[in-house]
């Protein structure tokens, strides 16, 4: 499963050795200073619903892929025991958000803002 976690001044996003086959990418990594918020999401697999994706997705049940949606290039790493989880927003990093699932976003969200 994704694991959002803080490395430095940097936040980023650790695929497991599946979803980086799933979605053809590796982890990603965003300056903590390009953070612009961060949401908690009840149904994390809807934004990634729309647009065109690039890597492995099932309606409702799992989506890794990066997104393009709305004029925005998203990536989501979302699955079906992680429903709830996090729109991460950035100003001036390769994505303009992350949707990523997780198992207690309240708390991930805090740790993000705290720093």
């Amino acid at each position: 499963m994704a694991e959002l976690q803080i490395d430095g001044a940097d936040l980023v996003l650790h695929l497991s050795r599946v979803e980086k086959l799933e979605a053809v990418h590796g982890d990603l990594r965003a300056p903590l200073a390009a953070v612009r918020s961060v949401e908690v999401l009840e149904d994390a697999h809807e934004p990634a619903d729309h647009g065109i994706k690039f890597g492995e997705r099932l309606p409702g049940l799992s989506e890794v892929a990066s997104v393009r949606t709305g004029g925005q290039r998203l990536f989501a790493a979302v699955h079906h025991d992680t429903p709830r989880g996090l729109r991460i927003d950035f100003d001036g990093a390769d994505y303009d958000a992350w949707i990523v699932g997780c198992p207690d976003p309240e708390a991930t969200k805090a740790l993000i803002e705290k720093r």
